[in-house]
């Protein structure tokens, strides 16, 4: 007759190396943070340029009224308040409707200039919003590694048969 010795589980170090992934782990997050912190300065600097500019969202936009643009929202809003009234102005004819002779195309093409530049304002707040939001989740994903890098290894070992 067979003899089962059960045994307990003990805590090993890993047998691989995990010295790189920890160094990815770290790299991780201070990509994360390169990334934050890149994200607050490009969205502080379009804030900043937008302020400067010191224009005041009017009463008839559609939100916003009498606030300074600096932020995407109310680009986003001056930009469209703007392509109302530049239709308004030109009767409802964009910029390429117009004859070459029109002299509401010069306004139609300022217009367009100024809906272009708070756009890309609006994209340039987009896209240091995503940076912030993947350095989040760097962070997160390289604390995360980390851990599990440096986490103990429990190994079970079968039960000894005798006999």
């Amino acid at each position: 007759m067979s003899h089962t010795t059960p045994t307990a589980d003990t805590v090993e170090a890993p047998v691989r190396r995990a010295g790189l992934v920890k160094i990815l782990g770290v790299l991780g997050m201070l990509g994360g943070v390169v990334l934050i912190v890149g994200g607050l300065v490009v969205w502080s600097i379009v804030s900043g340029q937008l302020r400067a500019e010191n224009i005041t969202v009017p009463e008839d936009a559609a939100a916003f009224q009498g606030q300074t643009v600096a932020g995407p929202f109310t680009a986003y809003v001056q930009a469209d308040i703007i392509q109302h009234h530049a239709l308004d102005a030109s009767g409802g004819k964009t910029y390429a409707q117009l004859d070459k002779d029109d002299p509401v195309r010069a306004t139609m093409m300022n217009a367009s200039f100024l809906r272009a530049s708070l756009f890309t304002s609006v994209v340039s707040f987009g896209v240091a919003a995503f940076a912030m939001g993947v350095g989040i989740l760097s962070i997160i994903f390289g604390f995360a590694i980390h851990r599990l890098a440096s986490a103990p290894v429990v190994v079970r070992r079968s039960a000894v048969t005798s006999g």
